[in-house]
């Protein structure tokens, strides 16, 4: 089974979905559609991706509706992520609710925290985010960590505390923020067992798509640092995952691109 988790619906339909007042960016024009859902299903035929996390994007702030809808108009499909703000002290709350009205549809609670991106959260220390943190991992949902390496340290920490939470690492940790040092605090994170990492985002750092092959020694010692059944696969051509890592086995690669998240989401 292939399964992705990176993708993002953006409508065009902007009174039904708006976008929120707290946006961190507005999605370019040629990202956002009229049938979005549709659009991504064509995506899933064309590489023969099986089910999907349908990433609630940041533009929407904590209005989940356009992903609700997606997941609710093809359950069989799709389950999606969660967003609230860690300074909002009623988040929490709101968390809890989002789940319990859709317990089936929402698999984890994302977190953003990178060199282009501090308005959620200054530190992982933050009481406010530790209790999110708590939260979400108290209501069964994976912690998704989309963060520069610069938060690595203290997000280890608090993988460390709640190792009974699960812990996905997004797009390699955007490898392009932060320091080699600092780096090596992702690295680090392979030693927590419940933690996971994400072979996705190397556009954000490598421009020779489709496989970009010019990374694929940064990618395997990432891969090989948290093992075959820690690594799962997140965006672009699922072939990804055999071009950077060819020294793995056949099995090991069908792990990454989705029995292990077919173990982890139970679809």
């Amino acid at each position: 089974m292939i399964i992705e988790w990176n993708a993002h619906m953006f409508s065009t339909d902007t009174k039904r979905y708006p976008f929120h007042d707290k946006a961190t960016y507005i999605p370019k024009q040629e990202s956002q559609s009229s049938h979005p859902l549709d659009e991504y299903i064509a995506r899933m035929k064309k590489y023969e991706i099986d089910r999907a996390v349908l990433v609630h994007p940041e533009p929407y702030g904590d209005d989940h509706n356009l992903a609700l809808d997606c997941v609710a108009e093809r359950p069989d499909l799709f389950k999606t992520t969660a967003l609230f703000y860690p300074k909002d002290p009623h988040a929490p709350d709101k968390l809890r609710t989002l789940v319990k009205n859709n317990q089936e549809a929402i698999v984890a609670f994302r977190f953003h925290a990178h060199e282009e991106q501090r308005t959620y959260l200054e530190s992982f220390k933050d009481a406010n985010v530790e209790e999110l943190w708590k939260t979400a991992g108290d209501l069964g949902l994976i912690i998704e960590l989309h963060i520069g390496s610069e938060y690595a340290a203290e997000a280890s920490e608090l993988a460390s505390k709640y190792s009974e939470f699960t812990v996905l690492v997004d797009h390699m940790s955007e490898a392009k923020y932060g320091s080699g040092p600092e780096y090596c605090d992702v690295i680090r994170m392979s030693e927590l067992e419940n933690v996971y990492m994400k072979l996705s985002g190397l556009n954000h750092y490598a421009d020779d798509a489709p496989f970009f092959e010019s990374v694929a020694p940064f990618s395997r010692w990432v891969a090989d640092a948290f093992g075959a059944d820690r690594v799962v696969w997140g965006s672009g051509d699922p072939a990804i995952v055999d071009v950077h890592l060819e020294h793995w086995s056949e099995a090991d690669r069908a792990k990454v691109k989705g029995d292990n998240l077919q173990k982890l989401l139970k679809f």
